[in-house]
């Protein structure tokens, strides 16, 4: 694990290599490649770096995105049959059973915690067994870039993905939310591409491309309680804070204001969040280092990484993947309205689900270690993931708890996505581990980051698994006291 190994990046770097090897020989040989790839940020941020390396090298291959990987997607899936089956961001956490599933090559392009050993027939390139941390220094985008750019040099221009997908799964924890670690090294390639650009400023959604209010509203990281999905609050706060929302009739963004009036408006919002009860110092956290894609059209939502990352979320969220991967392979025109389209229609659905979390309390189980928000017959379970990395970052909840949103999925199991703090996992608390080592006791899968982790298990197994859970999160949190 990272916590007892010396980071080796030229380890690292020549597994990456060893990877690229087996990519270019397969396209020359004409294999049919499976592209199997999670339908978040990351996992479509990896499929589209993928995906261009791979037409690159004029490969024949399939892409799928898929909601997780277990016996049953394993089994919907050719990977008895295929060349060459790629896992992206996922794969290390099922390796026992890939390795009775997999026909002929593997190739694990993951950076979640890896558990058991791949056989000869599966290479992994996984940051944890080099001494890196997959949940803060390089994401499954990044594993792609790192993969690409062994294959061809002039990948270099993928960087810019690497980042969004690294953005998408919130590993912005450097100082001034910065990338770091192996983020920080595709981020310096991107800016030596001339396809990233990196600022210091207030990070809004939107920046460059919505209304100052707009923006505002958007923003969900961190979550702004009595702002973010009300535009009218917003309007009001930034009118109040004395700057002029319009130019002539053009609506200002974030990207017109002055130092001075940028100032004043973050002095507003420290003051509407503290009259909700939320310390103003949550608010701190919009200002950071934003990410600039350079060639991408002005107002449009790729030309702003975390923007970019958004757009992706949503469409992976609402079942539109292969608009998601047609825009990281540069589609735009149509394509892009339809994607704008969708991330609307998503923005207001996590704006329904996060009233509905809000103002029904009673759906909130608070235990010794953990919070439970009972989203069962509500939250759809392909929006788990966002409701609790948003309740997480929303400063209402206590930090030295873990945070559960469940769902039911379509085939009457129990979807579990739990997050954690700095603070949390500082204090000894591992929830990918966790609920690797709990699932499989319940008849579920499970596994992730230290901070964040996800699983699935049947739904009478629910109050035994909660009551486990919360047991073990108790108990880490006591030893280390």
């Amino acid at each position: 694990m990272s916590s007892v190994k010396e980071p080796d990046r030229n380890s690292f770097e020549a597994r990456a290599s060893e990877a690229a090897s087996l990519l270019s020989e397969a396209a020359k040989k004409g294999s049919q490649i499976l592209v199997l790839t999670h339908f978040d940020t990351d996992g479509l941020a990896s499929a589209g770096i993928l995906g261009a390396a791979l037409s690159r090298l004029d490969a024949s291959m399939h892409i799928r995105a898929i909601d997780g990987l277990d016996e049953r997607t394993m089994n919907q899936a050719p990977i008895d049959t295929a060349d060459l089956t790629v896992l992206a961001d996922m794969g290390s956490g099922m390796l026992e059973l890939l390795n009775s599933k997999v026909g002929k090559r593997a190739l694990i392009l993951d950076h979640h915690q890896p558990v058991g050993n791949p056989e000869e027939k599966i290479i992994q390139v996984n940051p944890h067994t080099f001494g890196f941390d997959g949940a803060r220094e390089i994401s499954g985008a990044g594993i792609a870039y790192f993969v690409a750019r062994a294959t061809d040099a002039n990948n270099l221009d993928l960087s810019a993905l690497g980042v969004v997908g690294a953005l998408g799964d919130m590993q912005d924890r450097g100082e001034k939310r910065s990338l770091h670690g192996l983020n920080s090294v595709i981020a310096e390639d991107g800016a030596k591409a001339g396809c990233l650009k990196l600022d210091r400023d207030l990070v809004l959604y939107g920046r460059e491309t919505r209304p100052i209010h707009k923006a505002l509203a958007y923003t969900s990281n961190p979550f702004l309680p009595g702002l973010s999905g009300q535009e009218d609050r917003c309007l009001s706060l930034v009118t109040s804070a004395g700057i002029a929302v319009k130019k002539d009739e053009r609506w200002r963004t974030l990207a017109d204001l002055s130092d001075g009036e940028k100032q004043n408006l973050l002095s507003a919002i420290i003051q509407a969040v503290s009259s909700k009860g939320v310390a103003g110092k949550v608010a701190l956290n919009l200002i950071g280092t934003v990410y600039t894609l350079p060639k991408e059209e002005r107002g449009m939502p790729t030309r702003d990484a975390r923007e970019f990352s958004s757009l992706l979320n949503a469409c992976g969220r609402m079942n539109r993947q292969g608009l998601a991967i047609s825009i990281c392979l540069g589609e735009r025109g149509s394509v892009m309205d339809e994607g704008q389209e969708v991330l609307a229609e998503y923005r207001k659905t996590i704006a329904q689900y996060m009233t509905w979390v809000t103002e029904t309390q009673d759906r909130i189980e608070e235990l010794e270690g953990i919070y439970v928000v009972h989203g069962e017959g509500t939250i759809d379970e392909n929006m788990t993931g966002s409701i609790s990395t948003i309740l997480v970052s929303s400063g209402i909840f206590d930090p030295m708890k873990a945070l559960l949103v469940l769902a039911r999925t379509s085939e009457g199991d129990l979807k579990i996505s739990a997050r954690g703090t700095e603070q949390l996992v500082i204090s000894g608390v591992n929830l990918g581990k966790t609920l690797q080592e709990l699932t499989p006791a319940h008849g579920g899968s499970g596994g992730g980051h230290d901070i964040a982790a996800g699983g699935n298990i049947p739904a009478d197994s629910e109050k035994l698994f909660l009551r486990e859970l919360d047991l073990s999160i108790s108990r880490m949190l006591r030893e280390k006291r």
